[in-house]
């Protein structure tokens, strides 16, 4: 389970103040030596000088201006922002070009007491042709896991919109919507999966009954299922869990239903979960469906894995509820989704009991229910770049830490970037306590 960037050092329940004994836990923040002794100076000044240059609302409204204007079209403007950025934004939130600088920047974090989420840049496909070459870049990462110490990797991360179009991901989703609403509809293609939705799922994205799908698009999905089974064998014999990246709620069924029915077919060498699925907790239905999938998994005896994050796409989503005149999915301010990542993380630390709350609180759970630090069924990360003191404090505290590091050509890894320039200053910013202890 994923966590996102603490709030500032005064907000005391995120470092608890009551070692790692359950009574007396908290968080080490005061000696800043020992919190960044693996980071450079150099590094440390630069990680400084971006995060604060994202705080900026002015700067960050123009850059992502810039980026998704007609401007970039020209080709004399787009090669200058790529080569602003591929010197600025791009080193400090991505790993590399290219699998082999990502894999020695995975040796770097290794060093330093952290694992990596390998993340292959990829994002939405197009067609068949496209995702068949996303597919051998994903065999290509996860194969990488082979060559290197086991637990430096600790998952490999897949975008269901690189192996499946996005079209076809939002046929598959208005079908899922309509069969939650109408329990005869009967779709041929669906395999054995665990509940997508909950009662309170908002449905508004399928106002009406959608045609079932073509022949083509059967034939383009069994494409996907593939491409997916492949994957999913490959990470079985490396060894290696994968990660599944939500997106926007338009699509986010379809992606749930991939990974709910991999989770069935497939578990690893020694019946661990090999699926995680994301829960965004800013959304209000997010507890519900994590606990009906939960349980149902457990009932049916399927292994099945959660990354638990705030969410990333908050423009998207109020303005297309707002286009259609409902109620956003998204929660009304941020410590109501707070809230809500509290009450998941606190239902999943209670399942790996038996079977975190934001930063700090997440630690002090664990302890308080007895897991121990290095306990193999939950760890945290945070994104390549954000919460630098959180995960080093986290691993000062001995707990097992990962940092999510995508990685791929500059041009094509923007679409990360401008999610993570929305992210630093928006509803999930809270990168002031790195900017004042590193400085």
């Amino acid at each position: 389970m994923t966590t996102p960037p603490p709030p500032p050092p005064t907000a005391t329940d995120d470092y608890p103040s009551t070692s790692t004994n359950s009574i007396n836990f908290q968080l080490e923040l005061d000696d800043t030596k020992r919190l960044f002794s693996s980071v450079s100076t150099s590094k440390l000044i630069k990680s400084t000088g971006m995060l604060k240059i994202s705080s900026y609302n002015r700067a960050v409204d123009f850059g992502l201006w810039i980026m998704t204007s007609g401007l970039m079209n020209n080709p004399v403007v787009r090669n200058l922002v790529l080569a602003v950025t591929e010197h600025t934004f791009y080193p400090h939130y991505c790993a590399g070009k290219d699998l082999e600088k990502a894999v020695r920047t995975v040796k770097k974090l290794w060093d330093s007491g952290l694992g990596a989420m390998l993340n292959y840049g990829l994002e939405h496909a197009t067609d068949n042709e496209s995702c068949d070459r996303n597919l051998q870049e994903f065999l290509r990462t996860i194969n990488s896991t082979k060559s290197i110490d086991s637990c430096q990797v600790s998952f490999v991360v897949v975008k269901i919109t690189a192996v499946c179009p996005p079209s076809l991901l939002t046929r598959i989703s208005d079908l899922l919507r309509w069969e939650q609403k109408d329990k005869s509809l009967h779709l041929p293609w669906k395999l054995k999966t665990l509940p997508i939705f909950s009662e309170s799922s908002p449905l508004y994205h399928t106002m009406t009954r959608p045609p079932p799908l073509s022949r083509e698009e059967e034939h383009d999905l069994e494409l996907a299922y593939e491409r997916l089974d492949k994957i999913c064998k490959n990470s079985i014999e490396a060894n290696k869990p994968l990660l599944i990246d939500a997106e926007h709620t338009a699509i986010q069924p379809a992606i749930d239903y991939f990974s709910y029915s991999a989770a069935i077919k497939y578990t690893s060498k020694e019946d661990d979960p090999i699926i995680f699925n994301t829960i965004q907790a800013y959304l209000k239905d997010a507890k519900e469906r994590l606990v009906v999938s939960k349980k149902a998994a457990d009932k049916m005896g399927v292994p099945v894995g959660f990354k638990l994050v705030r969410g990333a796409y908050m423009s998207i989503e109020k303005q297309f509820a707002a286009s259609l005149g409902v109620e956003s999915p998204i929660h009304d301010d941020i410590q109501k989704t707070h809230n809500c990542y509290d009450d998941c993380a606190e239902f999943l630390l209670e399942e790996a009991v038996d079977g975190c709350y934001t930063g700090g609180k997440a630690a002090f759970k664990a302890i308080s229910l007895g897991l121990e630090c290095d306990n193999p069924y939950f760890q945290f990360a945070q994104l390549y770049g954000m919460a630098e003191v959180l995960s080093f404090s986290l691993r000062n505290e001995g707990f097992r830490v990962s940092k999510y590091l995508p990685f791929g050509p500059v041009e094509q890894i923007m679409p990360y970037l401008l999610r993570r320039a929305e992210e630093n200053r928006g509803l999930l910013a809270a990168s002031s306590i790195d900017r004042v202890l590193m400085k």
